[in-house]
Protein backbone atom coordinates (compact mmCIF):
# COMPACT_ATOMS: atom_id res chain seq x y z
CA UNK A 1 0.00 0.00 0.00
CA UNK A 2 1.23 3.34 -1.18
CA UNK A 3 2.16 5.97 1.84
CA UNK A 4 -0.88 8.43 2.71
CA UNK A 5 -0.80 11.89 1.32
CA UNK A 6 -1.86 14.72 3.66
CA UNK A 7 -3.21 17.76 1.12
CA UNK A 8 -3.51 21.06 3.75
CA UNK A 9 -6.18 23.57 1.70
CA UNK A 10 -4.91 27.14 1.66
CA UNK A 11 -8.49 28.49 2.63
CA UNK A 12 -7.14 31.74 2.40
CA UNK A 13 -6.20 31.15 -1.17
CA UNK A 14 -9.40 30.03 -2.22
CA UNK A 15 -11.15 32.80 -0.54
CA UNK A 16 -8.64 35.12 -2.40
CA UNK A 17 -9.89 33.62 -5.88
CA UNK A 18 -13.32 33.93 -5.21
CA UNK A 19 -13.05 37.65 -4.22
CA UNK A 20 -11.33 38.47 -7.30
CA UNK A 21 -13.15 37.40 -9.87
CA UNK A 22 -13.38 33.36 -9.45
CA UNK A 23 -16.84 33.05 -7.71
CA UNK A 24 -18.25 30.74 -9.99
CA UNK A 25 -14.70 28.26 -8.96
CA UNK A 26 -16.71 25.74 -7.00
CA UNK A 27 -19.21 25.04 -9.97
CA UNK A 28 -16.53 22.88 -11.65
CA UNK A 29 -17.60 19.03 -10.78
CA UNK A 30 -14.71 17.76 -13.28
CA UNK A 31 -16.30 17.09 -16.68
CA UNK A 32 -13.32 17.98 -18.38
CA UNK A 33 -15.03 19.60 -20.84
CA UNK A 34 -12.95 22.91 -20.67
CA UNK A 35 -9.38 20.54 -21.38
CA UNK A 36 -11.39 18.79 -24.62
CA UNK A 37 -12.45 22.32 -25.86
CA UNK A 38 -9.16 24.66 -25.69
CA UNK A 39 -7.05 24.11 -28.67
CA UNK A 40 -4.11 25.48 -26.27
CA UNK A 41 -4.77 22.53 -24.09
CA UNK A 42 -1.56 20.18 -24.92
CA UNK A 43 -2.30 16.67 -25.41
CA UNK A 44 0.80 15.41 -22.99
CA UNK A 45 -0.33 17.96 -19.74
CA UNK A 46 -3.94 19.11 -20.91
CA UNK A 47 -5.65 22.25 -18.19
CA UNK A 48 -7.51 23.53 -17.13
CA UNK A 49 -9.11 20.68 -15.42
CA UNK A 50 -6.94 19.78 -13.42
CA UNK A 51 -5.94 23.48 -12.13
CA UNK A 52 -9.45 23.46 -11.71
CA UNK A 53 -9.53 21.15 -8.94
CA UNK A 54 -6.13 21.95 -7.59
CA UNK A 55 -7.67 25.32 -7.19
CA UNK A 56 -10.44 24.25 -5.41
CA UNK A 57 -8.49 22.17 -2.91
CA UNK A 58 -6.75 25.48 -2.41
CA UNK A 59 -2.97 23.74 -3.24
CA UNK A 60 -1.88 27.58 -3.87
CA UNK A 61 1.76 26.22 -4.38
CA UNK A 62 0.81 23.77 -6.96
CA UNK A 63 -0.66 26.38 -8.68
CA UNK A 64 1.66 28.86 -8.47
CA UNK A 65 4.52 26.91 -9.80
CA UNK A 66 2.68 25.34 -13.31
CA UNK A 67 3.15 26.52 -16.14
CA UNK A 68 -0.26 25.89 -17.44
CA UNK A 69 -1.86 29.45 -15.98
CA UNK A 70 0.55 30.79 -18.12
CA UNK A 71 -0.07 28.71 -21.29
CA UNK A 72 -3.69 29.79 -21.32
CA UNK A 73 -4.58 32.80 -22.85
CA UNK A 74 -8.34 33.93 -21.41
CA UNK A 75 -9.85 33.39 -25.21
CA UNK A 76 -12.70 32.12 -23.58
CA UNK A 77 -13.90 29.09 -25.11
CA UNK A 78 -14.00 27.03 -22.34
CA UNK A 79 -15.96 29.46 -20.11
CA UNK A 80 -18.71 29.54 -23.20
CA UNK A 81 -18.69 25.83 -23.33
CA UNK A 82 -18.35 25.06 -19.56
CA UNK A 83 -21.79 23.39 -18.90
CA UNK A 84 -21.97 24.59 -15.44
CA UNK A 85 -20.83 28.02 -15.76
CA UNK A 86 -17.60 27.56 -13.93
CA UNK A 87 -15.76 29.47 -16.16
CA UNK A 88 -12.28 28.53 -15.92
CA UNK A 89 -10.59 31.31 -18.18
CA UNK A 90 -11.56 33.72 -15.70
CA UNK A 91 -10.56 31.65 -12.80
CA UNK A 92 -7.13 31.47 -14.94
CA UNK A 93 -6.83 34.94 -14.67
CA UNK A 94 -7.46 35.26 -11.25
CA UNK A 95 -4.26 32.45 -11.02
CA UNK A 96 -2.22 34.62 -13.29
CA UNK A 97 -3.22 37.85 -10.74
CA UNK A 98 -2.10 35.84 -7.52
CA UNK A 99 0.87 34.39 -9.10
CA UNK A 100 2.55 37.82 -9.93
CA UNK A 101 1.76 38.92 -6.03
CA UNK A 102 3.00 35.85 -4.76
CA UNK A 103 6.37 35.71 -6.71
CA UNK A 104 6.73 39.60 -6.48
CA UNK A 105 9.43 41.64 -5.46
CA UNK A 106 9.33 43.53 -2.65
CA UNK A 107 6.11 41.57 -2.48
CA UNK A 108 4.70 44.24 0.11
CA UNK A 109 4.15 46.54 -3.43
CA UNK A 110 2.79 43.32 -4.82
CA UNK A 111 0.11 43.04 -2.24
CA UNK A 112 -1.13 46.73 -2.48
CA UNK A 113 -0.98 47.09 -6.22
CA UNK A 114 -3.56 44.55 -6.36
CA UNK A 115 -6.27 46.62 -5.28
CA UNK A 116 -7.93 50.05 -5.71
CA UNK A 117 -5.72 51.72 -2.90
CA UNK A 118 -2.44 50.71 -4.77
CA UNK A 119 -3.64 52.98 -7.49
CA UNK A 120 -4.56 55.76 -5.34
CA UNK A 121 -1.08 55.91 -2.97
CA UNK A 122 0.75 55.67 -6.63
CA UNK A 123 -1.01 58.72 -7.91
CA UNK A 124 -0.45 60.46 -4.11
CA UNK A 125 2.82 59.47 -4.78
CA UNK A 126 3.42 61.19 -8.38
CA UNK A 127 2.10 64.17 -6.98
CA UNK A 128 4.63 64.70 -4.20
CA UNK A 129 7.40 63.35 -6.95
CA UNK A 130 6.58 66.36 -9.50
CA UNK A 131 5.43 68.49 -6.89
CA UNK A 132 8.96 68.34 -5.26
CA UNK A 133 10.65 68.54 -8.56
CA UNK A 134 9.12 71.15 -9.71
CA UNK A 135 9.78 73.68 -5.94
CA UNK A 136 13.49 72.17 -6.49
CA UNK A 137 13.67 73.89 -10.10
CA UNK A 138 12.04 77.06 -9.35
CA UNK A 139 12.92 77.53 -5.02
CA UNK A 140 11.14 80.79 -5.99
CA UNK A 141 7.72 79.16 -6.38
CA UNK A 142 7.31 80.50 -9.97
CA UNK A 143 8.01 78.79 -13.31
CA UNK A 144 11.08 80.51 -15.30
CA UNK A 145 8.57 81.15 -17.99
CA UNK A 146 10.47 82.70 -21.46
CA UNK A 147 9.39 85.65 -23.00
CA UNK A 148 12.09 85.29 -26.36
CA UNK A 149 11.48 82.14 -27.57
CA UNK A 150 7.91 79.78 -27.22
CA UNK A 151 7.28 78.06 -24.17
CA UNK A 152 8.57 74.23 -23.57
CA UNK A 153 7.93 72.08 -20.71
CA UNK A 154 11.52 72.04 -19.69
CA UNK A 155 10.79 75.68 -18.09
CA UNK A 156 9.11 73.14 -15.89
CA UNK A 157 11.40 70.57 -15.35
CA UNK A 158 14.88 70.44 -16.31
CA UNK A 159 15.10 67.66 -18.80
CA UNK A 160 18.39 65.82 -16.36
CA UNK A 161 15.94 65.68 -13.54
CA UNK A 162 12.83 63.73 -15.39
CA UNK A 163 15.43 61.76 -17.16
CA UNK A 164 17.15 60.74 -14.00
CA UNK A 165 14.14 60.13 -12.28
CA UNK A 166 12.82 57.65 -14.75
CA UNK A 167 16.06 55.67 -15.13
CA UNK A 168 15.98 55.28 -11.44
CA UNK A 169 12.65 53.83 -11.69
CA UNK A 170 13.83 51.91 -14.50
CA UNK A 171 16.10 50.75 -12.69
CA UNK A 172 14.35 49.45 -10.19
CA UNK A 173 11.23 48.41 -12.04
CA UNK A 174 14.82 45.93 -13.63
CA UNK A 175 15.59 44.62 -10.12
CA UNK A 176 12.21 44.21 -9.00
CA UNK A 177 11.11 42.29 -12.74
CA UNK A 178 15.11 39.82 -12.40
CA UNK A 179 13.84 38.69 -8.76
CA UNK A 180 10.69 37.88 -9.14
CA UNK A 181 11.39 36.04 -12.42
CA UNK A 182 14.09 34.11 -10.39
CA UNK A 183 12.03 33.40 -7.54
CA UNK A 184 9.14 31.98 -10.79
CA UNK A 185 11.88 30.00 -12.06
CA UNK A 186 13.18 28.22 -9.18
CA UNK A 187 9.38 27.58 -8.01
CA UNK A 188 8.61 25.73 -11.61
CA UNK A 189 12.08 23.81 -11.28
CA UNK A 190 11.34 22.78 -7.75
CA UNK A 191 7.55 21.91 -8.94
CA UNK A 192 9.61 18.76 -11.23
CA UNK A 193 7.12 19.30 -14.34
CA UNK A 194 8.95 21.62 -16.19
CA UNK A 195 11.78 20.82 -18.63
CA UNK A 196 15.29 23.24 -19.53
CA UNK A 197 14.14 27.15 -19.52
CA UNK A 198 17.27 28.68 -21.59
CA UNK A 199 16.61 26.21 -25.06
CA UNK A 200 12.88 27.53 -25.33
CA UNK A 201 13.39 31.05 -24.81
CA UNK A 202 13.84 32.07 -28.45
CA UNK A 203 11.11 29.75 -29.16
CA UNK A 204 8.58 31.34 -26.34
CA UNK A 205 10.08 35.40 -26.99
CA UNK A 206 8.98 34.73 -30.91
CA UNK A 207 5.17 33.30 -29.94
CA UNK A 208 4.66 36.46 -27.77
CA UNK A 209 6.55 38.88 -30.47
CA UNK A 210 3.31 37.39 -33.34
CA UNK A 211 0.65 36.51 -30.96
CA UNK A 212 0.08 33.49 -33.43
CA UNK A 213 -1.73 31.63 -29.76
CA UNK A 214 -4.87 34.24 -29.92
CA UNK A 215 -5.58 32.85 -33.88
CA UNK A 216 -6.39 29.43 -32.24
CA UNK A 217 -9.42 30.89 -30.03
CA UNK A 218 -12.63 30.25 -31.42
CA UNK A 219 -14.55 33.00 -29.11
CA UNK A 220 -12.76 36.07 -28.99
CA UNK A 221 -10.25 35.65 -32.08
CA UNK A 222 -10.55 39.28 -32.69
CA UNK A 223 -8.41 39.97 -29.34
CA UNK A 224 -5.74 39.13 -31.55
CA UNK A 225 -5.32 42.60 -33.29
CA UNK A 226 -6.00 44.37 -30.32
CA UNK A 227 -3.60 42.45 -27.86
CA UNK A 228 -0.74 42.86 -30.84
CA UNK A 229 -1.36 46.55 -31.50
CA UNK A 230 -1.26 47.02 -27.83
CA UNK A 231 1.85 44.99 -27.11
CA UNK A 232 3.73 46.25 -30.09
CA UNK A 233 2.51 50.05 -29.97
CA UNK A 234 4.39 49.43 -26.20
CA UNK A 235 7.08 48.40 -27.32
CA UNK A 236 7.66 50.94 -29.90
CA UNK A 237 7.12 53.80 -27.21
CA UNK A 238 9.51 52.66 -25.16
CA UNK A 239 12.18 51.80 -27.02
CA UNK A 240 12.02 55.77 -28.29
CA UNK A 241 11.61 57.18 -24.40
CA UNK A 242 14.70 54.95 -23.63
CA UNK A 243 16.27 55.93 -27.01
CA UNK A 244 15.35 59.19 -26.59
CA UNK A 245 16.60 59.81 -22.76
CA UNK A 246 20.27 58.15 -22.62
CA UNK A 247 20.45 60.37 -26.21
CA UNK A 248 19.54 63.39 -24.06
CA UNK A 249 21.64 62.44 -21.14
CA UNK A 250 24.49 62.25 -22.92
CA UNK A 251 24.19 65.51 -24.62
CA UNK A 252 23.74 64.31 -28.21
CA UNK A 253 19.69 64.81 -28.60
CA UNK A 254 17.83 68.22 -27.44
CA UNK A 255 13.71 67.87 -26.59
CA UNK A 256 11.67 68.50 -27.68
CA UNK A 257 12.50 66.95 -31.13
CA UNK A 258 10.68 68.44 -34.14
CA UNK A 259 7.48 67.03 -35.33
CA UNK A 260 9.13 65.84 -38.72
CA UNK A 261 12.66 64.66 -36.36
CA UNK A 262 12.09 60.04 -37.30
CA UNK A 263 11.90 59.44 -33.74
CA UNK A 264 9.19 61.67 -33.28
CA UNK A 265 6.89 60.54 -35.76
CA UNK A 266 7.96 56.52 -35.04
CA UNK A 267 6.55 57.48 -31.67
CA UNK A 268 3.95 59.02 -32.85
CA UNK A 269 2.94 55.91 -34.82
CA UNK A 270 3.21 54.11 -32.24
CA UNK A 271 1.24 55.67 -30.13
CA UNK A 272 -1.53 55.51 -32.80
CA UNK A 273 -1.00 51.68 -32.93
CA UNK A 274 -1.14 51.26 -29.16
CA UNK A 275 -4.19 53.28 -28.18
CA UNK A 276 -6.16 51.86 -31.59
CA UNK A 277 -4.96 48.57 -29.71
CA UNK A 278 -6.35 49.56 -26.17
CA UNK A 279 -9.74 50.95 -27.82
CA UNK A 280 -10.40 47.53 -29.47
CA UNK A 281 -9.90 46.13 -26.18
CA UNK A 282 -11.90 48.48 -24.26
CA UNK A 283 -14.80 48.32 -27.21
CA UNK A 284 -14.75 45.00 -26.83
CA UNK A 285 -15.63 44.39 -23.28
CA UNK A 286 -18.37 46.94 -23.36
CA UNK A 287 -20.35 45.16 -26.15
CA UNK A 288 -19.59 41.64 -24.35
CA UNK A 289 -21.92 41.70 -21.12
CA UNK A 290 -20.44 38.72 -19.65
CA UNK A 291 -16.42 40.27 -20.07
CA UNK A 292 -17.94 43.44 -18.58
CA UNK A 293 -19.33 41.86 -15.91
CA UNK A 294 -16.34 39.25 -15.33
CA UNK A 295 -13.79 42.67 -15.57
CA UNK A 296 -11.67 43.16 -12.53
CA UNK A 297 -9.27 45.78 -10.94
CA UNK A 298 -6.10 43.87 -12.05
CA UNK A 299 -7.75 43.54 -15.95
CA UNK A 300 -8.10 47.08 -16.18
CA UNK A 301 -5.39 48.71 -14.29
CA UNK A 302 -3.07 48.26 -16.90
CA UNK A 303 -5.65 48.84 -19.78
CA UNK A 304 -6.95 52.37 -18.58
CA UNK A 305 -3.53 53.33 -17.58
CA UNK A 306 -2.09 53.09 -20.64
CA UNK A 307 -4.93 54.66 -22.77
CA UNK A 308 -4.84 57.23 -20.21
CA UNK A 309 -0.70 58.21 -20.86
CA UNK A 310 -1.11 58.02 -24.61
CA UNK A 311 -3.82 60.49 -24.82
CA UNK A 312 -2.68 62.74 -22.13
CA UNK A 313 0.84 62.44 -24.18
CA UNK A 314 -1.06 63.40 -27.87
CA UNK A 315 -3.34 66.05 -25.94
CA UNK A 316 0.41 67.69 -24.26
CA UNK A 317 1.66 68.15 -28.17
CA UNK A 318 -1.47 69.55 -29.37
CA UNK A 319 -0.70 71.91 -26.50
CA UNK A 320 2.42 72.91 -26.88
CA UNK A 321 2.31 73.55 -30.56
CA UNK A 322 -0.45 75.95 -30.01
CA UNK A 323 1.20 77.45 -27.07
CA UNK A 324 -2.04 76.91 -25.05
CA UNK A 325 -0.83 78.77 -21.40
CA UNK A 326 -1.14 77.23 -18.76
CA UNK A 327 -3.17 74.12 -20.02
CA UNK A 328 -0.18 72.55 -21.70
CA UNK A 329 1.81 72.09 -18.26
CA UNK A 330 -1.21 71.25 -16.57
CA UNK A 331 -1.81 68.29 -18.41
CA UNK A 332 1.68 67.64 -18.88
CA UNK A 333 2.30 67.10 -14.76
CA UNK A 334 -0.70 64.61 -15.18
CA UNK A 335 1.07 63.08 -18.23
CA UNK A 336 4.14 62.57 -15.93
CA UNK A 337 2.16 61.41 -12.91
CA UNK A 338 0.43 58.78 -15.46
CA UNK A 339 3.86 57.56 -16.75
CA UNK A 340 5.43 56.90 -13.26
CA UNK A 341 2.13 55.21 -11.81
CA UNK A 342 2.72 53.06 -15.31
CA UNK A 343 6.49 52.23 -14.54
CA UNK A 344 6.60 51.61 -10.90
CA UNK A 345 3.26 49.26 -11.14
CA UNK A 346 4.70 46.87 -14.09
CA UNK A 347 6.00 44.54 -12.64
CA UNK A 348 2.64 43.90 -10.44
CA UNK A 349 0.14 44.34 -12.72
CA UNK A 350 -1.19 42.53 -15.95
CA UNK A 351 1.81 44.29 -18.36
CA UNK A 352 3.86 41.17 -16.62
CA UNK A 353 2.22 38.86 -18.11
CA UNK A 354 4.82 39.24 -20.98
CA UNK A 355 7.86 37.94 -18.84
CA UNK A 356 5.84 35.59 -17.06
CA UNK A 357 4.15 34.01 -19.85
CA UNK A 358 7.36 34.08 -21.99
CA UNK A 359 9.13 32.08 -18.99
CA UNK A 360 6.23 29.63 -18.76
CA UNK A 361 6.36 28.95 -22.06
CA UNK A 362 10.11 28.26 -22.37
CA UNK A 363 9.53 26.06 -19.51
CA UNK A 364 7.07 24.09 -20.64
CA UNK A 365 8.54 24.12 -24.23
CA UNK A 366 5.79 24.60 -26.31
CA UNK A 367 6.52 25.61 -29.75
Amino acid sequence: MSDAVLIEPDVHFIQDIVAHGGGDLKKCYQCATCSVTCALSPDDAPFPRRQMLRAQWGLKDSLMADPAIWLCHNCGDCTTRCPRGAKPGEVFGVLRAEAIKHFAFPHFLGTLLAGPAGLALLLAAGVVVFGLLALAGHPAFGLALPSDRPFEFADLYPVWALEALFFAVSGFLALAIVISQVRFVRALRASGATGPILPGLLSAARDIATHTRFTSCDQERSRYVAHLAVFWGFVGLATVGTVVGMASMAGVLHTPLAQTNPLKIFANAAGVVALVGAVLLLTNRRRDPARRAADTYFDAFFIWTLTGVIGTGAIVQILRLFQSMPWMYVVYVVHLILVFVLFVSAPYTKLAHVVYRTMAMAAAGRK
